[in-house]
């Protein structure tokens, strides 16, 4: 069973200073396999799956711009958003043509300063806080960072500064993997040892086994 970080705890501060870094949290998707809102999904601690996904990047870095859609925002998906992180709720007109569109809205918001930007899908709640500072700490604005759980790509996945033009580019739902191709010699695989960059859930079968 995956443990989870209650809302009610205090934020961890992180090991070293993030303030150059952040996250992009795409959390506009429409959960065409989830049979629902499958972000307003509820945890067994009370939390929602895109709320716990927030707590988690929260317990790093403050720097997070949320991408969502209108849809989602009148059904009260992002009611848990503090009123610090309200205005870097970004919705995405584009977001039905595919998840890059939510990309590009994200990194549209990106501010000048920071040296990368890691991509963190809504839908996974499991990744841990430890892991989430092993990448950033590991990221700069050269290199890609992709966590690994036994050898299989997961994320977050974290894209230094100089690929954010190229990132500007994506569309549809192929997402940024045109980048991860052209740029092998940047990419750093991190081994973490951590199912949670591995699951996303797209059915509330998967949610199920992951909780059990």
């Amino acid at each position: 069973m995956t443990t989870l970080k209650n809302s009610r705890e205090p934020a961890a501060p992180p090991s070293t200073p993030a303030s150059k870094k952040g996250a992009i949290l795409l959390a506009a998707g429409f959960s065409v396999r989830f049979g629902g809102i499958k972000l307003k999904a509820q945890l067994p601690n009370g939390c929602t799956l895109l709320q716990q996904t927030f707590i988690n990047i929260l317990q790093f870095t403050e720097n997070i711009i949320i991408i969502g859609r209108k849809e989602l925002l009148d059904a009260g998906v992002y009611d848990f958003l503090p009123a610090t992180h309200q205005p870097f709720l970004y919705l995405c007109e584009d977001a039905r043509s595919g998840m890059g569109h939510s990309l590009v809205c994200g990194i549209q918001h990106v501010p000048e300063d920071w040296q990368s930007a890691f991509v963190c899908l809504g839908d996974m709640p499991f990744v841990s806080t430890d892991t989430l500072c092993l990448l950033f700490n590991a990221s700069n604005s050269q290199n890609i960072i992709i966590p690994t759980w036994q050898s299989a790509r997961g994320h977050p996945v974290g894209f230094g500064r100089q690929f954010f033009p190229e990132l500007l580019q994506c569309r549809g739902d192929s997402g940024a993997r045109h980048i991860l191709q052209a740029h092998k010699q940047a990419i750093i695989e991190m081994e973490t040892g951590d199912s949670g960059v591995v699951q996303d859930i797209d059915t509330p079968e998967a949610l199920r086994e992951c909780v059990s």
